[in-house]
């Protein structure tokens, strides 16, 4: 198994190296409502030990205590894009945001909607926007945290799509979002 954060039960407000191991860096954003649903399936498949990667998670304003995860809660864009950098996988939730500064960076991303049922979010457009960047094959979408133990097989064979702006895409997908309202 490998090493853990120590004494990581409260949230740390910057970062500090994970010392070059392999890393998942999670990404919750920035939205005021909690999505610790994410974190106790991420931890849930540590303990499982589906997930053997040290795990990083930008939490934002998501409360979350673990000694097996090092949880930050808001980091600066350079903090933030240094992670991502290091990060072999990144688990994120369906901001658009989050998902193209990942894909520019030709990670691996699983992105996982904020669920307005759960209070996660104002509504569900984040199941949208998740189905598009699947749909171009730029990341591996699931509809439920449930669903994440077979994405982080799967994505050890995903080749993602290299990201190029598309903004007939992003325009499409901005529409579609103002017509459901």
């Amino acid at each position: 198994m490998c090493p853990r954060w120590d004494k990581m039960s409260q949230t740390e407000t910057s970062p500090m190296g994970h010392g070059g191991k392999i890393m998942i860096l999670v990404l919750l954003g920035t939205q005021n409502n909690s999505f610790h649903r994410l974190l106790e399936e991420i931890e849930k498949n540590i303990t499982e030990g589906t997930i053997k990667e040290d795990v990083i998670v930008q939490a934002g304003y998501t409360k979350y205590k673990s000694h097996k995860m090092r949880i930050i809660d808001l980091i600066s864009r350079e903090e933030l894009e240094k992670l991502q950098d290091e990060a072999n996988l990144i688990i994120t939730h369906g901001g658009v945001g989050s998902i193209i500064s990942s894909i520019r960076k030709e990670k691996k991303v699983i992105a996982v909607p904020r669920l307005h049922e759960y209070g996660e979010h104002v509504n569900n457009h984040q199941i949208d926007i998740i189905k598009r960047f699947r749909e171009e094959e730029y990341i591996i979408g699931i509809e439920t945290v449930e669903q994440l133990k077979d994405a982080l097989k799967k994505v050890k064979q995903f080749a993602p799509k290299k990201y190029e702006l598309n903004n007939k895409l992003m325009i499409k997908t901005v529409e579609e979002f103002i017509d459901k309202l």
